[in-house]
């Protein structure tokens, strides 16, 4: 529930802390019989499915969790030259040409990528990143209130600036926040460079609420969420992702037989997360055993109920819940991560001028 819900699009290098999981005390990073992932601090695998790939490869896993994505990212481009660890997870489609422009990654094919579905293997020449998970960034909505008010939930983009909707919708800072900076990216994609500023003026008119980050928009704004009806938040659509609704039953007690909120479909965005063999990485024999394993059945199978995302591999069992409650976009909003490269910071920096001044 609280995957990349920090990311800053331009972070400094500041003081880091790092926390490690799994083997972490089995040896250093220069280890041979230790491979060390970094990733962000949404990173989660159950510990028998860590403890099969340790006992069937020999190698012993340490994790540095590097803080948010954008943080992560950053750090690791930093400190390529002397890497922190050999496989680095968690870069996506927003972020991803920063890396790769910067010579992040080095090539590796990983065993397996032909079962990947199609549709997220980029980078095909070179195979400098492996696609590990996806997700939709869309707007949720509390269904309670809108029964009770006798309103058909949002569905689109368009219905969001409809007056019906006024002052029901907080999101985050596209500055300061994942889901925020894909909504807006859904909505350049969705308006076009023309459109999207008109459409965020629209948007203001109507009473958009901005807040910094997903904890605070979803668990304090939101009145769908089970965080919210304990704040008492009188939001009623919060920007968040798909696999929301399925948390809420997953995590509430008891469980309902059905979710509290629902997924307007028509707002989605989708992220792609990939993992990549870090150049000069100190264990790359290690760091490809490492790839191959999280685009395995066994790891693409635990991933959903552990990191709330959709794994990329085609014979990869979905959870009943995300089934039922949170299925992915029929259609979601694209971008190419070119396009987002070109344009990412000044539409940022368009936005935040918008929006919050």
């Amino acid at each position: 529930m609280t995957k990349r819900t920090t990311t800053a699009v331009v972070i400094g290098l500041g003081l880091v802390t790092l926390s490690a999981c799994g083997s972490s005390d089995s040896g250093t990073a220069g280890d041979s019989k230790t491979v060390t992932l970094v990733s962000h601090d949404s990173w989660a695998v159950s510990k028998s499915v860590l403890a099969d790939f340790e006992k069937q490869s020999g190698y012993k896993v340490r994790v540095l969790k590097d803080g948010d994505a954008g943080q992560a990212v950053n750090k690791a481009i930093l400190t390529k030259d002397n890497p922190q660890g050999d496989v680095f997870f968690g870069v996506d489609n927003t972020l991803l040409s920063r890396a790769l422009d910067n010579g992040l990654f080095q090539s590796y094919e990983a065993k397996g990528a032909d079962q990947i579905v199609q549709q997220y293997r980029i980078d095909q020449d070179r195979h400098r990143v492996t696609p590990i998970d996806s997700g939709d960034i869309c707007v949720n909505y509390d269904k309670a209130y809108f029964s009770e008010h006798k309103l058909a939930p949002p569905a689109s983009f368009d219905d969001l600036i409809k007056p019906a909707y006024k002052n029901l919708l907080v999101t985050e800072n596209a500055g300061t926040s994942s889901p925020g900076l894909g909504f807006l990216l859904g909505t350049a994609a969705k308006y076009g460079d023309e459109g999207w500023q008109d459409y965020w003026k629209k948007l203001k008119a109507n009473g958009v609420k901005v807040v910094d980050g997903w904890e605070q928009a979803y668990n304090d704004e939101f009145s769908g969420s089970a965080g919210g009806k304990k704040a008492k938040a009188d939001r009623p659509l919060v920007v968040s992702y798909a696999s929301s609704p399925p948390a809420e039953v997953i995590y509430a007690d008891p469980k309902p037989k059905t979710a509290p909120t629902g997924v307007a479909s028509g707002t989605c965005f989708r992220q792609v997360e990939y993992a990549g063999l870090l150049s000069n990485a100190k264990n790359t024999k290690g760091g490809k055993a490492l790839l191959d394993f999280l685009i395995s059945g066994e790891f693409q199978d635990d991933m959903p109920l552990n990191m709330f995302v959709y794994p990329v591999r085609e014979s990869a069992q979905v959870p009943e819940e995300f089934v039922k409650f949170g299925p992915q976009a029929k259609n979601p909003e694209t971008l190419a991560p070119a396009k987002i490269a070109d344009n990412r910071d000044q539409w940022v920096k368009s936005w935040t001028s918008l929006v919050l001044k």
